[in-house]
């Protein structure tokens, strides 16, 4: 009896072989070929799960961005299972905020796709539109911690949510861009994540 193939494992399987290219050389002229050949089938195989490259890099980008999303999660309830109680919104924006930087090896290499990607985007309208759509979803998200934060009195009244929201986002960016340029370590992009919330909020607050 034929073993039957998971589908969706194997596209998977091809996407990691992509992010593994994409974290050592970027994704400037890799081809399906050398995808193929870096998850070791056929290209005739891979093309039968992805008929072009957009399509295939298209796929790959929803997936990293899925597997970031499931791990600042499990970090952010590891972090508040140790608290005993309902986190205030502070410290889960800095557990999310946090997560987002590749402050060790597994994220290092996510950023470094996730970046090879945001360069090819700024020319691609399909990938670009991929990058683009979950930048408002958390904007909302952290806009609404914040707000949390304000009705708790831990936040100044002079505070917009979602300017702030977007400002913090940007300075995510900014940060790792920097940390994987080794313009800073992982410990100083935290140094600098905290000094900012403590600006932001107006004092420390949790730690």
């Amino acid at each position: 009896m034929p073993k039957k193939v998971d589908h969706d494992e194997r596209r998977r399987e091809i996407s990691e072989a992509l992010w593994r290219i994409a974290s050592t050389r970027g994704l400037d002229g890799v081809s399906l070929r050398d995808v193929a050949a870096e998850a070791d089938i056929s290209l005739g195989r891979l093309q039968h799960y992805f008929r072009s490259k957009d399509e295939m890099l298209v796929f790959a980008l929803r997936q990293i961005n899925q597997l970031a999303e499931r791990r600042i999660r499990e970090g952010v309830e590891k972090a508040a299972a140790g608290l005993g109680q309902e986190p205030p919104p502070r410290f889960v924006l800095r557990a999310c905020v946090a997560g987002m930087l590749p402050l060790d090896e597994h994220s290092r290499i996510g950023q470094l796709v996730a970046a090879a990607y945001f360069a090819r985007a700024v020319h691609d309208e399909r990938l670009r539109a991929e990058a683009q759509e979950g930048i408002p979803a958390l904007r909302v998200f952290f806009a609404g911690l914040l707000r949390r934060a304000a009705e708790r009195g831990e936040l100044p009244a002079d505070r917009d949510p979602d300017d702030e929201a977007m400002i913090l986002i940007s300075l995510v960016d900014g940060l790792t861009a920097y940390t994987l340029l080794h313009v800073h370590t992982p410990e100083e992009a935290l140094r600098l994540l905290d000094r900012h919330l403590d600006r932001l909020f107006g004092a420390p607050v949790g730690r």
